[in-house]
């Protein structure tokens, strides 16, 4: 027993973006047994079976809504999302490969609380140990493209910025900067990384300073293993999202805003440049 969680404000992503998002979870995965979006305003068109939620007004003031995402940290307000099952949180811009239930295994007890690894440091015992030396300044961090969280044990998350954000009201306080970089902050004893045998960012997976580097990588067989039991892939940055992928020509170079590169080909991607391909043409790219 789980519970889907989606946010949405601003208007990038309509009700059939959401809807093919939540089919493609239904398609594929055990569950879910509650799909629950937080919303800024009313979306007609929704599926059947979607609840809805009003997105916090405290928690969508203007800085918030910027590139920080700190709006997201909503999700984890007490009494916002019902307390009696686990939830997984996925971006608008993932797209499902498989049983997106397997992801519950990424939290082992009810306090855990799983995103996507994203700096060298990883969490665990050295991590928690290095967070508690420095007193909280240096700390593993991740990506909040997913989460995986019992809302029955994660609301101190967003109590605890809004104490944060009374006091600093001008973000200047680091780990205020974005919400991933909060989530790793203040929960970092009990923050573990979503394995990337199940879910990766689509750039830090395939993206590479130098071409023969990802060429390389994607060869190795047990690269080419665990890529094949991916069961979500998300889409952050202009440059990869799917209207941009699906338009570019077998063979195109891209490049990031970070200087990292990917050639769109199958030599390249390997098998799952097919499969992306085709989830994406099934389900229209979201608009602008």
């Amino acid at each position: 027993m789980w519970q889907l969680v989606l946010i949405a404000w601003g208007t990038k992503y309509g009700p059939d973006d959401i809807n093919a998002l939540v089919a493609a979870v239904r398609a594929q995965s055990r569950g879910p047994a509650r799909v629950v979006l937080i919303t800024d305003r009313d979306r007609p068109g929704l599926a059947a079976g979607i609840e809805t939620r009003p997105h916090p007004p405290e928690f969508l003031q203007p800085p918030m809504t910027g590139g920080g995402c700190q709006a997201k940290l909503a999700m984890f307000k007490p009494g916002l999302l019902p307390a009696d099952m686990p939830a997984i949180f996925l971006d608008l811009d993932t797209v499902v490969l498989g049983d997106v239930s397997r992801l519950l295994s990424a939290c082992p007890a009810p306090e855990n609380v799983a995103i996507l690894q994203s700096a060298v440091l990883p969490f665990g015992a050295v991590a928690r140990w290095i967070w508690r030396l420095t007193g909280g300044r240096k700390y593993a961090r991740g990506n909040s493209s997913v989460v995986v969280f019992h809302p029955a044990h994660a609301g101190y998350i967003a109590e605890r910025f809004l104490d944060c954000l009374a006091r600093h009201p001008d973000f200047g306080f680091r780990p205020m900067a974005a919400d991933e970089r909060f989530i790793s902050w203040c929960a970092q004893p009990v923050m573990r990384a979503v394995p990337t045998s199940l879910a990766v960012k689509f750039p830090t997976e395939f993206m590479y300073p130098r071409l023969w580097l990802g060429r390389l990588r994607g060869a190795l067989p047990w690269v080419r293993r665990r890529r094949a039991g991916l069961v979500a892939i998300t889409l952050p940055g202009v440059e990869v999202k799917a209207a941009e992928l699906l338009a570019l020509p077998e063979g195109a170079i891209v490049t990031d805003r970070k200087g990292r590169r990917m050639e769109w080909s199958d030599r390249y991607l390997g098998p799952i440049r097919q499969r992306l391909v085709a989830l994406l043409s099934r389900n229209p790219p979201p608009g602008p």
